[in-house]
């Protein structure tokens, strides 16, 4: 038995099970590989931020349009940017609001209904878990930043329903097939944060209204800054990634990566046969 079985001997049935949620999205990793393609610029480190951006400023306001699309200006959403803003990277801030704007963008263009200001909020929280400070010792990335959020909302007296749809959002965002047979403000976050890191959709979203887009909130080093992410999960809790699609960027860039393949589950599962 191969060493890899052997360690995969040592997760239990229920770490499986509570880390599975991801093998859905496994198949995005040669979407992953094709959107890590190109050379990157150099990017600061992850969760700390960078000048050059207006957008990214401490007190900056942000525009009420882009491309057509409505950015809420209610009390809840302006707190949620200012949260944002103060933890995030200037190239993780920027990717949450382009997330809002292609998400909304696509279901504003085929004329579906959703609440704008949930939808929001949703989108620019949604990396939370990508932020040292907001990291659990071995949650996928996608629940700490979950939890992070609900627990911005909860402070701030957010009715525990709406709470929840962020959550699930936020949750769910990495699972495309799963968050588009929700609601749309949950839906609306994984199409416009899958289309931001790996193109998927681009060819919806008419050229003037993507120019008008990036020049709102540019790119920064988006790939690099990602990429390097993606990496110090892997290393620092790498069984965070278990069944998850940045497990392939940990086997591919880290020599000994210990973290089993779904194969190696299989076959070290305690039957027989």
């Amino acid at each position: 038995m191969s060493k890899k079985v052997n360690e995969a001997n040592n997760i239990t049935r229920r770490t499986a099970l509570e880390r599975g949620a991801g093998v859905a999205a496994i198949g995005a990793a040669s979407a992953l590989a094709a959107a890590l393609s190109s050379p990157p610029a150099l990017a600061a480190a992850p969760g700390t931020r960078t000048p050059g951006d207006a957008s990214h400023a401490p007190g900056a306001t942000l525009p009420t349009v882009v491309a057509g699309v409505r950015i809420p200006d209610s009390e809840l959403a302006r707190s949620a940017t200012a949260f944002a803003r103060k933890a995030s990277s200037e190239a993780l801030f920027n990717h949450v609001m382009r997330t809002y704007l292609y998400g909304s963008l696509l279901f504003d263009r085929r004329g579906v209904r959703y609440d704008r200001e949930l939808a929001f909020t949703a989108a620019v929280l949604h990396d939370l878990g990508l932020v040292k400070a907001y990291q659990s010792s071995d949650e996928r990335f996608e629940v700490d930043g979950a939890d992070a959020a609900r627990k911005f909302l909860r402070e701030r007296r957010v009715p525990a329903e709406r709470a929840a749809v962020v959550w699930d959002a936020i949750a769910l965002h990495t699972n495309v097939g799963i968050a588009t047979r929700k609601r749309p403000e949950i839906a609306i976050v994984s199409l416009g944060s899958g289309l931001d890191f790996t193109g998927n959709g681009l060819q919806q979203i008419p050229s003037d209204a993507l120019a008008e887009i990036l020049a709102a909130f540019p790119r920064a080093g988006f790939k690099r800054e990602a990429l390097d992410t993606m990496l110090s999960l892997c290393r620092t809790k790498p069984m965070s990634v278990l069944m998850h699609p940045f497990a392939e960027v940990g086997r591919r860039h880290l020599p000994g990566f210990p973290v089993p393949t779904l194969e190696d589950l299989l076959l070290a599962a305690p039957f027989e046969e």
